[in-house]
């Protein structure tokens, strides 16, 4: 019997390291919009599989005894879909999620409560980093502000009119994050309560310069039992896995 990883986090990389290295059968599941996926240990799988009631046939076909749904904080859609089949299937679902950014002295933080309320709250003369991802970019195209846009692969269109792509991936330091908002002269930064340390060093170097900075929060899961650490994930998956 397998553990199904809904994945594309370092989180869900790790528990696919760990369970492998115990012993577990794992397959870790890729939605595949990242061109070049930094891929785990062991069964990968890549793209989806067409709503909850495929997956659910794909569950019970494929002898999964457990899921882990460690997908990004922000993927609302595949873990409704991961819930719906999982009930369906009666198979046990653990959500890995880990903890959102909290405030620190000295941050002048705003909290969003999505892409389109970020973009109403940008000045229109600001030069912004903007770090929400390409697929939520078109929330920001009637924006007349500068976005320097950071990304992994290249976005499509509509993009804010004025605009520069950097194209690049995390891990960051607060050095050279400080070293972009100089070379650019930004003065805001525009995020999503993603968490984590990977690119954690943006929101010490805004810090560091006294830049606002727009947080956009993270949207409403399901009512999954949900760990925060890899560890508890591998604890409940050698449990499920028999």
């Amino acid at each position: 019997m397998r553990v199904l990883i809904l994945g594309g986090t370092g989180e869900a990389r790790d528990l696919a390291a760990a369970l492998h290295a115990q012993n577990v059968a794992v397959i870790s599941s890729l939605a595949g919009r990242v061109a070049r996926p930094r891929l785990p240990v062991g069964e990968v799988r890549i793209g989806g599989f067409g709503g909850p009631d495929k997956l659910a046939e794909w569950l019970r076909a494929n002898e999964i005894a457990a899921v882990v749904d460690a997908t990004h904080p922000f993927a609302e859609r595949i873990s409704a879909s991961a819930a719906q089949a999982a009930s369906a299937a009666h198979k046990p679902l653990l959500r890995l999620e880990r903890p959102g950014w909290s405030e620190r002295d000295g941050d002048r933080w705003t909290w969003a409560d999505d892409l389109d309320h970020a973009a109403r709250l940008i000045p229109q003369c600001a030069r912004v980093l903007l770090t929400t991802g390409r697929q939520g970019l078109p929330a920001f195209a009637r924006s007349e502000a500068f976005f320097l846009i950071r990304c992994v692969d290249p976005p499509d269109p509509p993009l804010p009119p004025h605009h520069e792509l950097l194209l690049d991936r995390g891990p960051y330091t607060v050095a050279g994050e400080g070293s972009l908002i100089d070379a650019h002269r930004l003065d805001l930064v525009v995020t999503k309560d993603s968490g984590g340390a990977l690119t954690h060093a943006k929101l010490d170097a805004a810090r560091a310069r006294g830049l606002p900075v727009i947080v956009v929060r993270r949207p409403p899961r399901p009512q999954t039992p949900a760990v925060a650490t890899v560890a508890e994930a591998v604890a409940w998956a050698r449990a499920h896995a028999g």
